[in-house]
């Protein structure tokens, strides 16, 4: 999703970080850089305008962030031909914050799937940050990719032309796709921008959905009433279009095993939409997947459950697939990663227990 542009506009000391919300799909961009047109702006591509104040950046490279979905006017994507009228808020995005100190190498295992000179895929363990910030400048992936990479003259972890396309919330486990290149980096971005990567998901939810394959839409957006959480809202002018498909795989009565594809990719959006249609994820704090939502009041269940929760405290969802075309040969790619030991034995564990009931 980043694009080509020069590592050094980025650096800018006198531009505020913001958080915002944006049509890329794959999660929320950080604002990197802002301008707001003049009352007396005369109708111009937004390519020239922002070459005009970005004097370190080249038109090829605000083309390329144009087609990877980098560039915003009034919080909305637009190509490079877009005319900036006055007063309209041009940014520029990431899918990263900015790194306010340099990354630091640390030796963290990392579980690599696949790796060739162009990407590489990850499969990241739960609990594992994925970039550094808001207090977690150590002990990230960023920092074990760092530590990988640091015998590859070509690969700056701190360039943001290069390193993850997207990413997962630090209690999901799964897969993730790593950009070496900044081809690879703006081509794969690309893709999830256009919604043609194929993305798989294994949850554990309360209850048994019905019917038990269906398809959620709902606009996310945060929620007004708590800002570390995500919310469905009717379709207008506030969140963005979201769309998942699931499909019960094993239902256990009181909970479930779904398997989810997302159509987009938004900020906790399986999560939310989840517990939007009635069936949080278990062990999901944020979401009320902690409590006790289905099942019997006998201290005997309520034992079992916490026996549960004590095998997977964490909300039981893994990104169990992902698929794309590789940016440089053209060839579809396809990846797939075993649900993690503290899901399966979870999962046993309600298998067990819904066999005896």
């Amino acid at each position: 999703m980043d694009s080509e542009l020069d590592k050094d506009i980025f650096d800018a000391d006198d531009e505020e970080i913001r958080l915002v919300d944006s049509e890329v799909d794959g999660t929320e961009m950080y604002e990197h850089f802002r301008f707001v047109a003049d009352k007396g702006q005369t109708l111009l591509r937004v390519d020239k305008f922002l070459v005009a104040r970005m004097e370190k950046s080249s038109r090829n490279r605000i083309q390329q962030a144009a087609e990877a979905g980098c560039i915003l006017v009034n919080g909305k994507a637009v190509k490079s031909n877009y005319r900036v009228k006055p007063l309209d808020v041009v940014s520029i995005v990431m899918d990263r914050p900015r790194y306010e100190l340099e990354i630091i190498a640390e030796d963290i295992p990392l579980d690599i799937v696949y790796e060739d000179a162009h990407l590489l895929v990850v499969n990241k363990p739960a609990g594992l940050v994925v970039h550094p910030g808001h207090g977690n400048y150590h002990g990230t992936l960023v920092n074990a990719l760092a530590y990988h990479f640091k015998d590859n003259p070509d690969y700056d972890v701190n360039d943001p032309r290069m390193g993850l396309v997207h990413r997962i919330d630090k209690d999901t486990s799964g897969l993730l796709v790593v950009a070496k290149t900044p081809n690879a980096k703006t081509s794969l971005g690309k893709q999830f921008f256009d919604k043609t990567t194929k993305r798989e998901y294994v949850a554990v939810v309360w209850g048994v959905p019905s019917p038990e394959i269906g398809r959620i839409e709902g606009h996310i957006g945060r929620s007004l009433k708590d800002r570390l959480q995500m919310a469905v809202f009717p379709a207008g002018d506030y969140g963005k279009h979201a769309v998942t498909h699931y499909e019960v795989l094993e239902p256990f009565g009181y909970v479930s095993v779904v398997k989810c594809r997302l159509e987009t990719g938004r900020t906790h959006q399986i999560r939310v939409h989840m517990k939007h249609i009635g069936h949080p994820l278990l062990a999901d704090a944020r979401y009320g997947g902690d409590e006790i939502l289905r099942g019997t009041t006998s201290a005997k269940y309520r034992q079992f459950v916490n026996n549960c929760f004590a095998l997977c405290p964490r909300q039981a969802l893994h990104a169990r697939t992902l698929g794309f075309v590789h940016p440089e040969t053209g060839e579809e790619m396809f990846f797939s990663a075993p649900v993690p030991d503290d899901m399966t034995a979870m999962i046993e564990k309600w298998r067990n227990y819904s066999a005896n009931i």
